[in-house]
């Protein structure tokens, strides 16, 4: 890549941009949630001018993620906004956001692209493009990922274990949930693949909706617990196959 302000961007390096994202404590686990000194780290960053170019861009990745302390330390410089700034906060939905906070940001809602701008993205990366458009629904940047890790493998896992989820064999369920567990994006992808099929379900049983939210409690504590990469695909299918059998059960 020849574009100089992309390869700093790209290596972290560029001095005018920020991004604030939840990092790794003192032992190397991932933090819990974004840090307060982060977000006034961030806030001295918009103290300075810019150093390359006419803007300061910061970005966090993701509001969901920040506490109480941080979110109220964001405040002050959304109340008071430098000059020549730009700050994105991504927010999942995931976590309610303050009031003083949405009143004092434009909204901008961002979708999935259609079919046809999801291939064109991936061919213009040489991947795969239409086999990984269906996987990424409207993705790519999810699409590229899972070439590059083993998300491939885990969806395929995942299909496998959802074909019979009730019943599996247990020599199935081991292959499955081996393959599930070879890298971050693997589990990335399989509890991915998990909560959407739950929540497609849920719509139609409502019962569901709860064991959906067990899920996704169970990936949000993984890392709190230092659970492995096993583990927490293990207990992910776990929770789902116990909630589904719950479902199934008569009144």
């Amino acid at each position: 890549m020849n574009d100089q302000v992309m390869q700093k961007v790209l290596s972290g390096a560029h001095p005018d941009l920020k991004w604030i994202a939840r990092a790794a404590n003192e032992k190397g686990q991932l933090r819990q949630d974004i840090a307060v000194d982060q977000i006034r780290e961030l806030n001295r960053f918009f103290a300075l001018r810019p150093a390359l170019a006419g803007w300061r861009v910061g970005v966090i990745d993701a509001l969901d993620d920040a506490n109480i302390a941080g979110l109220n330390a964001l405040l002050k410089t959304l109340e008071e906004p430098p000059q020549h700034a730009l700050l994105f906060l991504i927010n999942h939905g995931t976590q309610r956001l303050l009031p003083t906070i949405r009143s004092r940001c434009q909204t901008l809602r961002l979708y999935p692209l259609n079919d046809e701008d999801t291939v064109r993205v991936l061919e213009s990366q040489n991947a795969p493009a239409k086999e990984l458009a269906v996987l990424s629904h409207g993705r790519p940047g999810y699409g590229l990922s899972l070439q590059d890790s083993g998300g491939m493998a885990a969806l395929n896992a995942a299909e496998t274990l959802l074909k019979n989820i009730s019943k599996a064999p247990p020599a199935t369920v081991a292959d499955a949930l081996t393959a599930a567990s070879k890298d971050e994006g693997a589990v990335a992808a399989f509890s991915d693949r998990l909560l959407a099929w739950t929540a497609e379900r849920a719509l139609i049983d409502t019962d569901l909706a709860a064991v959906w939210f067990r899920l996704h409690h169970v990936r949000s504590e993984a890392a709190e617990l230092s659970l492995t990469p096993l583990q927490t695909v293990s207990k992910l299918f776990g929770v789902l196959q116990d909630g589904v059998k719950s479902v199934a059960k008569p009144a």
